[in-house]
């Protein structure tokens, strides 16, 4: 399928791996022209050349994109948008009675905060265009809370909740926002949780896996690739009538009835 947006140009954010750089890659195929960031210089760079080999235009910066600074970087660099991606990395898991006020402005600047402030620095010039998409990253936890991802959980339902009203203002000129609901997939986060249940349960990472694959109907962890083609479409001239919406990508783990 056609997706319609080659030339377009594209800000992706935390696309030096997991779902960002499959969302990157997703774009790229598609022919869209790309901004990504990320923290780290050398897997950013690396993600950028193999864009560049599928033929498109990439600008990489290497910079916190949670910091004021940081956003001023790359939203100088990226210039007009017509796709904004935003992704970032969710704040540990936990116990509840555990959390600080600094714990919570942290996950929230990372998780809520920025999000917005590109939405808000991207959005006008979309709507002055007369066209644009906007793709959050966030949760299955915000349809179904996972206990131990309370940071999580607060921060990116806020996100959601946000992005429920503005995306009915924007809509009328022809921007379009949506959010993307991912469960566990192959990726550094997937590792992480695993190890973490892991050593808590006193079982290796690879059981801790199994058990998880176990819980999901697909029976298997999702991939990046298949992630980031679901964002590309979501990105596409075919989803100008999806507003507003959070599309899980769980393999039907969050068991809800609509």
């Amino acid at each position: 399928m056609d997706l319609g947006i080659a030339g377009r140009r594209a800000l992706v954010t935390a696309a030096s791996k997991g779902l960002g750089r499959g969302c990157a890659l997703a774009l790229a195929e598609a022919g869209v022209h790309l901004t990504i960031n990320a923290r780290t210089k050398g897997p950013l760079e690396e993600t950028a050349q193999a864009l560049r080999d599928m033929g498109v235009e990439v600008t990489a910066v290497a910079a916190d994109i949670t910091t004021e600074s940081g956003r001023a970087e790359v939203l100088d660099a990226a210039g007009a948008v017509d796709i904004l991606v935003t992704n970032a990395g969710g704040p540990p898991p936990g116990l509840w009675s555990e959390w600080s006020r600094d714990d919570f402005i942290a996950a929230l600047d990372a998780n809520m905060l920025t999000p917005v402030a590109l939405m808000q620095a991207c959005l006008p010039g979309m709507m002055e265009r007369g066209w644009g998409r906007v793709v959050n990253i966030t949760s299955q936890s915000v349809r179904a809370p996972i206990p131990q991802l309370g940071l999580s959980n607060a921060a990116r339902t806020g996100l959601t909740g946000f992005v429920a009203g503005t995306a009915r203002q924007v809509a009328p000129k022809g921007v379009t926002i949506n959010n993307l609901l991912p469960g566990i997939h192959d990726t550094d986060r997937a590792v992480s949780l695993d190890g973490g249940a892991a050593k808590a349960e006193g079982i290796t990472p690879e059981e801790a896996r199994t058990r998880r694959e176990g819980t999901i109907p697909a029976r298997r962890y999702g991939t990046a690739e298949e992630f980031g083609r679901t964002c590309a479409f979501l990105c596409s001239v075919h989803a100008g009538f999806i507003v507003g919406q959070n599309l899980l990508a769980d393999g039907g783990a969050t068991n809800l009835t609509m």
